[in-house]
């Protein structure tokens, strides 16, 4: 077994070799919860879910942290705008929302998105607003190694030096003079800051703020900046050096170019390897509001159930752009059904040779699975073996091996597990009635079945016709008949 892993900072597939042997500690970037989920925000979870996942198949116990971002300036916008005339949001705002009961809000929001795609709870999910000591004690740090200074004016900001750290840029490979921030872009810090592509590393209150965004400190009342909250907590809890950081392709720059600056500035080894997940499209064109060109996981929710959603967000290699096409939902919808279809029958086989109820498991994925899961998650090839497998499994069910047919069962059994495809919500009410009707339409087959005994074709294609215009399709084979819902 070799694990190899694409690495941003070294821009090559890497083996990966965890720096304390049987564990892994995993940290990426989570919600700034300034708004609902986006596809962007899922797929990203979904990705690293998925890589979390495998790890633990692997054998690894990983410890994975992801942050929550409570605090920040498109949080206080967004509540600030909840006290204005004409205010409009997600069901569930209200009027002059307080910025800490929106960021609750929207953080619930997220929770319940994951929860519903089956992504994993981390093992730990740390808010920016309770680590304001561990920030203060980074930025004490950087102070005094010249890496970080004061605001040259009064506003209580401290900014991190760029110019004083030469690997600044080394992570997306940029020289720091082509970088953004020239001197007309930002000419509102020019009396704040030694150079204008400094950062923030502390934001001193401001006027018309409220009092509950700002905390005491050495340098002023005032609130953290976005890049310094993840190195804070990231230390806290897997230490100075750890083995992954993730998150979306977006955060490259300046975020994760940031994180690192400040964090190895200070001494820290931080991630020994830096993975992106790619961002999801709409029709070749990145999704913009502006535009109207968006779909949210909520919208996708309605058009099909958990299960195909993730299997859509989960489908392409990790750092892939993902194009969302109007088909795009239906293509995975038959992909699932085309498995559950498999699942269905083979089960049905199973219980008439050894009355076995449930699903078959042996543990263990076949080998080509586990090859593509090793090479930098590479998913479609594992997908294409999963259904490699299905179709595998009709052949033996259609041979009358059911042998056969129980191994592929169980092989796709696990493959499911290890994808999370099997840990989507399903609505207690959906689940009981979708039990009803595998009673009703097996004690329609029972009797159909004994119809065909005693040569009563009349009763028998009533019965067929009866559950076809119920949407039910029936299919005759070697050990019996089977169903499964037609689409519509």
């Amino acid at each position: 077994m070799t694990l190899r892993f694409y690495d941003t900072a070294s821009a090559k597939v890497r083996d990966f070799v965890p720096l304390v042997p049987g564990k892994v500690s995993l940290y990426y970037c989570g919600a700034t919860v300034q708004g609902m989920p986006h596809v962007g925000h899922i797929r990203s979870a979904i990705a690293f879910d998925q890589l979390t996942r495998w790890l633990q198949y692997r054998g690894f116990r990983v410890t994975a942290v992801r942050n929550v971002t409570d605090i920040d300036d498109k949080i206080l916008a967004k509540s600030a705008a909840s006290f204005a005339p004409g205010f409009e949001d997600e069901p569930g705002a209200v009027r002059e929302e307080e910025w800490w009961a929106l960021a609750y809000r929207y953080e619930q929001a997220f929770l319940a998105a994951y929860d519903t795609l089956g992504v994993s709870r981390p093992t730990y999910e740390p808010r920016a607003t309770g680590h304001i000591p561990e920030m203060h004690a980074l930025i004490r740090q950087l102070i005094d190694r010249g890496h970080a200074y004061p605001a040259l004016d009064d506003s209580g900001d401290v900014y991190f030096d760029v110019r004083s750290w030469a690997k600044y840029g080394s992570l997306t490979r940029q020289d720091i003079d082509d970088m953004q921030g020239a001197p007309d872009v930002e000419a509102q810090f020019s009396n704040r800051k030694r150079d204008p592509r400094d950062f923030a590393l502390w934001k001193g209150h401001k006027e018309g703020e409220p009092t509950t965004a700002g905390w005491a400190s050495p340098w002023g009342t005032g609130r953290p900046g976005w890049h310094l909250e993840c190195s804070a907590m990231v230390t806290k809890y897997l230490g100075t050096e750890f083995d992954i950081h993730g998150g979306g392709l977006d955060l490259r720059f300046p975020h994760h170019e940031n994180e690192m600056a400040q964090s190895q500035a200070a001494g820290n080894g931080f991630a020994n390897f830096w993975m992106h997940n790619g961002m999801v499209t709409y029709a070749g064109e990145k999704m913009s509001k502006s535009i109207g060109n968006t779909v949210s996981p909520a919208e996708m929710l309605e058009l099909a159930p958990p299960r195909v959603v993730r299997y859509y967000l989960g489908q392409a290699q990790y750092r892939s752009v993902l194009d969302y096409q109007p088909t795009s939902l239906l293509e995975a919808s038959a992909a699932v059904e085309r498995i559950d279809g498999f699942i269905s029958r083979a089960l049905r086989s199973t219980m008439t040779h050894d009355g076995a109820v449930g699903l078959a498991s042996y543990g263990i994925v076949p080998d080509a699975f586990a090859a593509a899961m090793d090479d930098d998650l590479n998913v479609p090839q594992a997908l294409a073996v999963l259904h490699d497998t299905v179709r595998a499994g009709n052949t033996a069910l259609i041979a009358g091996e059911p042998d056969a047919a129980r191994q592929a069962l169980a092989s796709v059994t696990d493959m499911l597990r290890v994808l999370g495809l099997n840990d989507t919500a399903t609505p207690a009410a959906d689940e009981h009635s979708n039990n009803a009707l595998g009673v009703l339409v097996e004690a329609q087959l029972a009797a159909r079945a004994q119809a065909r005994a005693s040569k009563d074709w009349a009763a028998s294609d009533s019965i067929r016709d009866t559950l076809a215009a119920a949407g039910v399709e029936i299919e005759d084979g070697p050990d019996g008949a089977s169903w499964s819902l037609t689409r519509g």
